[in-house]
């Protein structure tokens, strides 16, 4: 029999003792002190002047350099505030701190675009050729050059910095303090938000119903704020990016996602050809669970009985043993975190909802998820190690040089997912076990694929509406539903979407188009995870190159490695297909 331990917290006195205390205080003056003096360094070598500088690879070198090694210590910072607020929304010391350090560093978005301005006004390939620093960090210059077309003039850039903590940080601020706060009415009982979101993967139907229910009822009573907090960001993101020259958000998102808009449509056909498959497999788990048709809140029923539960310490033993199977320096990794109680797993009151692992220089990471008993979370706590994996892997480079976009930081998670959900499917474990673990993938890819457009196509929507004037919780409701309508379609019950996912998800009040990376991960893993299958030893090393590399080139060029076009559907399609197979595993089991 198992042995039940408590999930854990995780223990950031490596960082900081406490956020009152005078070794944190000592260390917050000091980065302020450190970004005045980079601000002095940028001065002297003409960097706010964006002129063209005969010197330009000696300036770029010393700049770069004071920079990288001022990150260092300011992310090691932001990373302890942002570990203390996500998981204790009430602790009010932290959350002043916290903003004390935003308001304390608005200097550095500021000498960032200095630079960029500064780049964009250079010789690049003449610069990147007469320094070693700047060969090394190639391709964030030329990538500078290319963003430097989409800037404001100094002073604007200046002003939308500043502005931009009482404006779109102060609605992601409000968004996530409320909803981590936010206590629902479950019959008798009042729990957070989280908790009664885990109730979706209740055996019950009436628990999840019931839950799913109040759910709706409670972000109906605060829908106002966060609808004002939707308008607030969306309509600040609008006007920056028209003023800043982009065609669209979405031309900006891919930018910054090192994608072009050729790759995403590309990808985007293939999910729209897949929704049948999705909704095979939806309809086949409503026939599974004894329903005409699944309503929203069965999509996350256990399926086969009850499943088979899982505690936290079974799943971090299964998951380090299981990387072991790749590669005993992946496992080595998970223990490590686990040793050190780098990982947050516990839900509970105050504790911001969803997972996330967080680097912090130089080697570092934070893993924060809500663990339910379900072989899901068993998933999530594999891919969040493998974020943390890939900065394992990036331990070596710059700060600069460690900027990876969104799209391929999903890579190594989907990878690492993939490696557990086979080596169940592979093993000698009983049917319904292996229906469980096939089950909570196709959930999974689900929500990566439908669930994913839905979003992107209600952003879409509400930043092209939003250009005219704010919507009302209604309409961004109604949004919502129109969404899930064309993606879900007969899969689900259409009396029981859900119209509040645009307030449940953090995703929307921060980044643009904070979703369609996430199917990229997906879909580029499983990719990748063929071409393992197929000569396992010669793809471990390529791998962990490919990881360490993420910052260093664009998304296509760093594909092409393994012979991949990202560009034509084609790829997309073949990793879809592996869904499907797997869609077909599962009505076989009907």
């Amino acid at each position: 029999m198992a042995t039940t331990l408590a999930m854990p917290r995780w223990d950031l006195s490596f960082l900081f003792s406490a956020p009152d205390s005078a070794e944190f205080d000592s260390a917050c003056r000091a980065c302020y002190a450190e970004l005045a003096a980079l601000g002095q360094t940028f001065e002297r070598l003409g960097i706010q002047e964006g002129k063209a500088d005969p010197n330009a690879s000696a300036t770029f070198e010393e700049a770069a350099g004071a920079l990288n090694a001022y990150l260092l210590n300011q992310r090691r910072i932001q990373a302890y505030l942002y570990g203390l607020v996500t998981t204790n929304s009430n602790d009010a010391v932290a959350q002043a701190k916290q903003s004390e350090f935003q308001s304390r560093t608005t200097l550095l978005p500021k000498l960032t675009t200095s630079l960029t301005a500064w780049i964009g006004a250079q010789d690049v390939e003449k610069m990147i050729a007469g320094s070693q620093a700047a060969k090394n960090h190639a391709y964030m210059i030329r990538k500078s050059k290319q963003a430097s077309e989409y800037l404001m003039s100094p002073a604007e850039e200046a002003l939308a910095a500043d502005l931009g903590l009482t404006g779109s940080t102060a609605w992601q601020k409000l968004h996530g303090n409320m909803t981590s706060q936010l206590e629902v009415q479950v019959g008798e009982d009042r729990i957070p938000m989280s908790v009664v979101r885990n109730k979706a993967y209740d055996p019950d139907r009436e628990v999840r119903r019931e839950a799913y229910m109040a759910e709706l009822d409670a972000w109906k009573k605060v829908e106002v704020p966060m609808a004002a907090c939707m308008n607030g960001i969306k309509g600040e993101t609008n006007t920056l990016s028209k003023r800043r020259k982009w065609s669209s958000p979405v031309a900006m998102a891919c930018f910054n996602a090192n994608i072009d808009e050729q790759t995403l449509n590309a990808m985007m056909t293939a999910a729209h050809e897949s929704f049948p498959s999705f909704r095979r497999y939806l309809q086949a788990k409503a026939k599974m669970l004894g329903l005409e048709r699944l309503a929203w809140f069965d999509m996350f029923a256990p399926v086969g009985g009850e499943g088979r539960s899982w505690q936290y310490d079974e799943a971090a033993a299964f998951v380090k043993n299981t990387f072991a199977s790749y590669s005993q320096k992946m496992s080595d990794y998970a223990q490590s975190m686990f040793a050190a109680q780098r990982v947050d797993a516990e839900p509970r009151a105050g504790k911001r909802d969803g997972a996330y692992c967080m680097g912090v220089p130089p080697t570092d990471s934070l893993i924060m998820m809500n663990f339910k008993p379900a072989f899901g979370s068993v998933s999530t706590l594999a891919h969040e190690l493998g974020h943390g994996y890939h900065n394992l892997c990036l331990q070596d480079r710059t700060v600069l040089q460690r900027s990876t976009p969104m799209t391929l930081a999903e890579t190594a998670s989907i990878f690492c997912e993939t490696i557990i959900r086979q080596a169940v499917l592979q093993s000698d474990a009983d049917g319904q076990e292996k229906l469980a673990v096939l089950e909570a993938s196709l959930q999974g890819s689900c929500q990566v694929v439908v669930d994913i457009t839905s979003r992107f196509l209600f952003e879409k929507t509400v930043f092209e509406k939003r250009g005219d004037r704010e919507l009302s919780a209604a309409e961004m409701c109604e949004a919502m539903l129109d969404a899930q309508r064309q993606t879900y379609g007969e899969g689900l019950d259409p009396e029981f979407l859900h119209p509040y996912m645009w307030a449940v998800k953090p995703h929307y009040y921060g980044t643009s188009f904070y979703n369609f990376p996430y199917m990229f991960g997906l879909l580029f893993g499983l990719g990748l995870y063929a071409i393992y299958e197929k000569d396992k030893d010669a793809f471990r090393e390529r791998y962990d190159d490919l990881l360490s590399s993420t910052g260093l080139d664009d998304a296509a060029t760093l594909a092409q490695r393994f012979g991949i076009d990202i560009r034509t559907p084609n790829f997309w399609r073949g990793s879809l297909a592996q869904i499907d197979q797997d869609v077909k595993r599962f009505e076989a089991f009907v």
